[in-house]
């Protein structure tokens, strides 16, 4: 492509008719949808900034018609644009990481050094962010009871998930953008998690395709993949058929509880693009397009029968639910367990439904209406974890893995892999000395006779289960 523009000549391209972007030196027309007035704000801009960080080599080739590269931009014209800082602070008088002593202080460092963009995505939730703040009060609600008068001079951490030998059952749940924290991305995640033997699932939104992630994995590191399905569902099955290819990736995570995005208004505010750039042209003339999102493109009509069905026809890998928040469809997922090996429970982070119940409400939901379903899957959870205690309590309630959203990422944007590293180290210490402070020194000792729940209880559901309805509907029983 031959032609050259200056950046006068783009700027004057910003409208919904004619909307041009400049990325990496490239003149694009990304003509957007009606109404997807956050490209609009683009329009005749350079985009590298914003679009660099949150989307995955290729993307552009994969997502934009050949005849969308118009040019290249003459580089002397475009002026240089001081980077947007989140905080004030001189980075002089930033803390280093490894005198952090938990995630507050990992997550107050990392608003002073993160982008306003980059802080809005990570911070933010649905609504009123009550669900969010009740994710972790809710652990708070839970007391523990030491035992006395045992040897636990020795405590280990090391279990398995889905057969995985892993060294701690903590691991990184799916969290897009990494490389909206630092540059190091996802695959700077992986290398902290290489270090302590911790299990990560990628997330489908990644900013780095999942083969740069995997790339520098450490013999036996485990690492599932994400899968939200897409409406045009051929992406999904190439996807898949990538990640079936990487051996390093053991699992696939089908989320389940984003069919439709939550408001978030954070990022609202923020004025966050991220896939915005690669949304479809609607015809000149036509109907107004509703204005696509994170997770525009996914798909909302997915089913127990045909979804998982779809599934097993392109992948042998196991299949975890990631978005469990009713001991009801923790039910239904048990009678698939011949597919589905796991499930977590979730309710995103508090970023779809605000209000929704935290896991460890759904975790004692199971306890009382349908616990034979720990026998039959492996129970996850995530959201809302802060400390050590959260990870025991949490274990005691019967799950298997504790995961962890935005600390990697908080520790990510504080400090890069050292950051991460510091995020699981404190985590990993303070859930060694809950247990020697229990009388336990590993964790199939743990259970219900060390926490009291009895606070926490009159918040649980007490309605009919329901679970009458769903016997005998699916071939495997429980």
């Amino acid at each position: 492509m031959g032609k050259v523009f200056t950046a006068t000549e783009v700027a004057e391209h910003n409208t919904r008719k004619s909307c041009w972007v400049i990325l990496y030196g490239k003149v694009y027309d990304v003509r957007p949808p009606g109404g997807a007035n956050v490209i609009l704000k683009l329009a005749g801009k350079d985009a590298t900034e914003e679009f660099d960080p949150v989307h995955p080599a290729g993307t552009l080739e994969e997502n934009l018609r050949p005849e969308a590269l118009l040019g290249n931009v003459d580089p002397s014209t475009i002026s240089a644009v001081e980077p947007q800082l989140g905080g004030i602070e001189k980075p002089e008088n930033h803390p280093p990481v490894q005198s952090l002593l938990n995630m507050d202080e990992i997550e107050e460092l990392a608003t002073k050094k993160a982008s306003k963009k980059a802080w809005a995505y990570y911070y933010s939730a649905a609504d009123d962010k009550i669900t969010k703040r009740f994710n972790t009060e809710a652990f708070r609600s839970i007391l523990l009871r030491p035992r006395v008068f045992i040897d636990c001079t020795e405590c280990s951490l090391e279990t398995t998930l889905l057969g995985n030998q892993v060294s701690m059952p903590i691991y990184v749940a799916p969290a897009a953008q990494a490389r909206l924290g630092h540059p190091s991305g996802e695959a700077g995640i992986a290398e902290a998690c290489g270090g302590f033997g911790a299990l990560q699932i990628i997330s489908n939104s990644a900013s780095m395709t999942p083969e740069q992630i995997v790339a520098n994995a450490v013999p036996g590191q485990t690492f599932g993949w994400q899968l939200y399905v897409q409406d045009d569902r051929t992406k999904s099955e190439k996807m898949i058929a990538r990640v079936n290819k990487l051996s390093a990736i053991k699992f696939l995570v089908l989320t389940l509880d984003t069919p439709v995005m939550g408001k978030r208004e954070d990022d609202q505010r923020g004025g966050n693009v991220i896939n915005e750039l690669t949304a479809m042209e609607s015809p000149e003339g036509s109907e107004p397009v509703p204005e696509k999102q994170v997770f525009a493109g996914f798909d909302p009509s997915l089913t127990w029968t045909e979804t998982l069905a779809w599934l097993a026809k392109h992948t042998s890998l196991p299949v975890v639910l990631k978005g469990i928040q009713t001991h009801e469809d923790a039910y239904i997922a048990a009678l698939h367990n011949s597919q589905v090996k796991g499930i977590v429970l979730s309710n995103h982070g508090g970023r779809s439904l605000d209000t929704a119940p935290p896991a460890v409400h759904t975790l004692l939901e199971m306890r009382k209406y349908c616990p034979e379903v720990f026998d039959k899957v492996e129970v996850w959870i995530d959201g809302g974890v802060r400390r050590g205690t959260d990870v025991v309590k949490a274990l005691c309630l019967g799950a298997r893995g504790v995961g962890l959203g935005r600390p990697p990422l908080w520790g990510l944007a504080a400090g890069g892999v050292d950051g991460v590293k510091r995020t699981l180290q404190i985590l990993a210490d303070e859930t060694k000395t809950c247990m020697r402070l229990l009388g336990v020194q590993r964790l199939d000792q743990l259970g219900m006779q060390h926490i009291n729940t009895r606070l926490l209880e009159q918040q649980i559901y007490d309605g009919p289960s329901g679970l009458g309805a769903y016997r005998g509907r699916f071939p495997a029983k429980i």
